[in-house]
């Protein structure tokens, strides 16, 4: 009785499956394959404005997907790539471009992470060489070489102590 009923929900639960499933339509593909080549080659270079971390390619958000049909107009109307990447150059800032040139408003996207480099260096080594500079008074001793100088001398202190006590031996380990 009781697998009767779970056989009849499981299978009113995979009756049901298809009214949640959501899909979308499929882009239609150019009818001319170096339109779309040409098209992938420029959405290439171009950085989706919602994800940032995709180009518009590669993106499923709707804005690259309005983006791509604009880059597939314009090349249908002849516009060059040089054309496009300005169109939306002009339209959406140097971000847009997912390799952005070298100007004086890029310089700390280009040069930024080399000075953050060459800052962190020179603070390592000089930290470095004050800490060589330093006797070994001077820090602060480990909690285990604590642990280890009292085991030490405390076995040291012992068997000083009480020479005719020797440790009784360790029982074999059984093989369990």
């Amino acid at each position: 009785m009781r697998s009767a009923a779970l056989a009849w929900m499981l299978g009113a639960l995979l009756a049901l499956l298809p009214i949640f499933a959501v899909s979308k339509e499929a882009a239609p593909a150019a009818a001319d394959p170096a339109l779309e080549a040409r098209t992938l080659e420029i959405t290439g270079e171009l950085r989706c404005l919602v994800c940032q971390n995709q180009t518009i390619a590669d993106s499923h958000a709707d804005l690259a997907v309005d983006l791509r049909e604009q880059v597939r107009e314009k090349l249908r109307h002849g516009e060059t790539k040089a054309q496009i990447l300005d169109y939306m150059t002009a339209r959406y800032g140097d971000f847009v471009l997912y390799r952005p040139p070298v100007k004086s408003s890029t310089w700390l996207l280009w040069f930024g992470p080399l000075v953050l480099l060459v800052f962190g260096l020179t603070g390592l080594a000089l930290v470095l060489r004050r800490r060589s500079q330093l006797g070994a008074d001077q820090f602060e001793p480990d909690e285990d070489d604590d642990a280890l100088a009292s085991s030490t001398s405390s076995t040291s202190s012992t068997s000083s102590t009480s020479p005719t006590s020797p440790t009784p031996p360790m029982p074999p380990a059984s093989g369990r």
